[in-house]
């Protein structure tokens, strides 16, 4: 065994109850490696919600039987202009401050943390992701990478004005050592996994 290995099996079993279930960190780059069944993991240990679809018309009727239509959602896909506002990315991000959903795509996704790439491209506005009450985000099952490692050398020279990795609902515990969620971004965080 590596000493890599060693590290990562420590860190693995130093971890509370649920993280310990992920898969063996030492088979990495093997077929025994389930990338996909290690993102689902992560993201629910770390209070995220994975959501398995076919298509656009899955989220749509997800969507519609978890959050309130009347409320004001906005994406950048016009797949699902149905239910939410299309046009609003070059509005004051200040006008955005009652946004209770935000759904927006991924270029890729990281197993080992969970955490999604995003850029300007497919934000709209910097803040969207940040400012909402929740946020929901797509991703493509074939686009879900193993390490962090690998997600940096696939960003390494890409042309982009802004970009950052999200990773599960906005969470802290530094106001009276009590776990809050929403402080410094969305409360809650779906992300559909597409096929």
């Amino acid at each position: 065994m590596s000493s890599k290995a060693e590290i990562l099996q420590k860190i693995k079993n130093s971890q509370p109850s649920g993280i310990a279930d992920l898969p063996n960190l030492n088979v990495l780059g093997s077929d025994q490696f389930d990338v996909f069944e290690m993102y689902k993991t992560v993201l629910k240990n770390i209070g995220g919600n994975p959501i398995e679809v076919v298509d656009y018309n899955e989220v749509l009727t997800y969507i519609k039987n978890n959050y309130p239509l009347e409320k004001r959602i906005i994406t950048t896909l016009p797949e699902l202009s149905e239910i939410a506002l299309l046009g609003w990315t070059n509005d004051d991000p200040h006008s955005l401050k009652d946004v209770e959903l935000t759904i927006i795509k991924a270029d890729f996704g990281v197993a080992e943390n969970s955490a999604l790439w995003v850029t300007d491209a497919i934000l709209g506005q910097r803040v969207a992701p940040f400012i909402t009450q929740y946020l929901a985000i797509i991703v493509n099952k074939k686009d879900l990478i193993p390490t962090m490692h690998q997600a940096y050398d696939r960003i390494g020279n890409q042309e982009y004005g802004f970009g950052t990795f999200i990773a599960g609902p906005s969470k802290t515990a530094d106001i009276e050592q009590s776990l809050v969620l929403g402080a410094h971004g969305a409360r809650g965080l779906v992300v559909f996994l597409m096929e």
